[in-house]
C-alpha cells in the first residue's frame, strides 16, 4: 500500500485508563498494556498505520508520566515528536498543537487523529477507510469522522447523526450527540442513520488550525506560539508557560458541535461508515466480551493464570498470571490481581472501577495509582 506523503498520524496517548485499575496506573496507563495479544495497545495503533506513513511522520501527544515508557515502546518514532503536555488540556489543544506544528512543516499536511487504545480486527479495511478519509479531508475545508455502525443501544459512546450522501459512502453529518441514556440510544439505533463516534478524525492541518482560530480564538494563538518555538532551545519553556493557559476542552465541544450547528451543507463535516471490527475496550467487561468473541471458550470464562480449574463457573474474567486459579460455582465475576492490589467486582459493575482510583487519589494512596 503506497504511503501518502501528506498524511501524518497523530496519536493521542494521555490519560490514565482508570477503569483498568489495578493493572493500569499513572505511569502504566491502558495504552501501555498488552490487553489483546503480545503488543501493547499503542504499539498496535502505530503498527497498523505504518503502511500509510513512515515513522518520521508520526506524532504522539501524551503526558510526562507516560512519555519515557512510550518512547521505549516505540523506538522507531522520533523522540522529539513524542510530546508531553505540561498539564492535561483535553483533545482540542492536543490535536490543535499538532495542526500548528504540521502547518510549519507541510502546508498540505492531512492529519489523522487516532486514540492509542482501540482494537481493530480488520486492519486492511481500516487502512482503506483511512485512505478514503484522507482523500476527502484533502479535497477542501472538510472534517471527516469514522463512524461505527452500532450493534446495540450503547450508552457509553457518543453518536453521530448522518444526513445526505456526498458521493459514494461519505455522509454529511447533521449533529453530534454525547453519551445518551438507554431510551435515546435505542431510538438512535432504530433510526438507522446514527453511528458511534469512534474518536478517529481526519482533516488538513490548515482546516483544523482555521477552525480553532474561529472557535477557540484565545487558545489558537497560544498553540501557534508554541509551534513556532518547536526545534529551538526555547521550546520546552514556551510549552510549559503557554500550554496551561489553553482552554480545557474536547475537540467535539470546541469545534465539531458548533460547526455542525451551521447545518449539514455549510459545516463540511462528513461521516465515513466504518466496518472493521472496532472496539475501544472501555472496561474489564468490554475486554471480556472482546476475548469471548475471538476465542469462544467453554462457559464464557476468560482466565489468565499458571493453571486453571473450573467447576460450575460461567462468564468470569480472571487475571492472575503466575498463580493457579480455581473458579468454583461463580458467575460473571471480574477478578484482577497485581503485586499490591486485588480487584473483585462483577461484569455488571466494572464501569465503576474508576471510582476506586478516585478514592485512592482522595486518600493520597499514591503508590496504588
Amino acid at each position: 500500500m503506497a504511503k501518502n506523503s501528506n498524511f501524518y498520524p497523530v496519536i493521542l496517548a494521555g490519560g490514565r485508563g482508570t477503569r483498568f485499575w489495578p493493572l493500569s496506573r499513572k505511569k502504566r496507563a491502558k495504552q501501555l498494556l498488552a490487553l489483546d495479544g503480545k503488543q501493547t495497545m499503542i504499539q498496535q495503533t502505530v503498527a497498523r498505520l505504518l503502511l500509510l506513513a513512515s515513522p518520521k511522520r508520526f506524532w504522539v501527544i501524551t503526558n510526562g508520566d507516560l512519555r519515557r515508557a512510550i518512547e521505549k515502546q516505540l523506538p522507531r518514532l522520533p523522540k522529539a515528536q513524542v510530546l508531553a503536555e505540561p498539564v492535561g488540556r483535553n483533545t482540542a489543544p492536543a490535536i490543535g498543537l499538532a495542526a500548528f506544528l504540521l502547518l510549519r512543516e507541510n502546508a498540505d499536511a492531512v492529519i489523522g487523529m487516532f486514540p492509542s487504545d482501540h482494537v481493530i480486527a480488520d486492519e486492511k479495511r481500516f487502512r482503506a477507510t483511512v485512505e478514503r478519509g484522507a482523500e476527502l479531508a484533502a479535497a477542501g475545508e472538510n472534517i471527516v469522522v469514522l463512524g461505527i455502525k452500532p450493534t446495540r443501544p450503547e450508552t457509553g459512546y457518543g453518536y453521530i447523526e448522518a444526513g445526505n450522501s456526498l458521493r459514494g459512502e461519505a455522509l454529511r453529518v447533521r449533529r453530534f450527540t454525547e453519551k445518551p441514556d438507554a431510551a435515546k440510544a435505542a431510538e438512535f439505533v432504530a433510526a438507522g442513520n446514527y453511528f458511534w463516534n469512534s474518536g478517529m478524525f481526519l482533516w488538513s492541518a490548515r482546516t483544523l488550525a482555521n477552525a480553532l482560530r474561529e472557535h477557540l480564538p484565545n487558545t489558537a494563538p497560544l498553540l501557534a506560539q508554541i509551534a513556532t518555538a518547536f526545534g529551538t532551545s526555547k521550546f520546552a519553556a514556551t510549552f510549559r508557560r503557554l500550554y496551561p493557559k489553553c482552554e480545557n476542552i474536547s475537540i467535539d465541544y470546541a469545534v465539531l458541535e458548533p460547526r455542525s450547528a451551521k447545518g449539514e451543507q455549510a459545516a463540511n463535516i462528513f461521516c465515513l461508515p466504518a466496518d472493521f471490527g472496532w472496539n475501544d475496550l472501555g472496561s474489564w467487561t468490554a475486554l471480556h466480551e472482546h476475548h469471548i468473541s475471538k476465542s469462544k471458550p467453554p462457559e464464557g470464562n476468560i482466565i489468565h493464570g499458571a493453571g486453571v480449574f473450573v467447576l460450575n463457573a460461567r462468564g468470569n474474567y480472571v487475571h492472575a498470571p503466575g498463580k493457579f486459579v480455581a473458579a468454583i460455582g461463580v458467575s460473571d465475576l471480574v477478578v484482577v490481581e497485581t503485586d499490591d492490589a486485588l480487584l473483585i467486582t462483577t461484569r455488571q459493575h466494572a464501569q465503576d472501577v474508576g471510582k476506586v482510583v478516585k478514592y485512592l487519589d482522595e486518600k493520597k494512596l499514591h503508590k496504588l495509582v
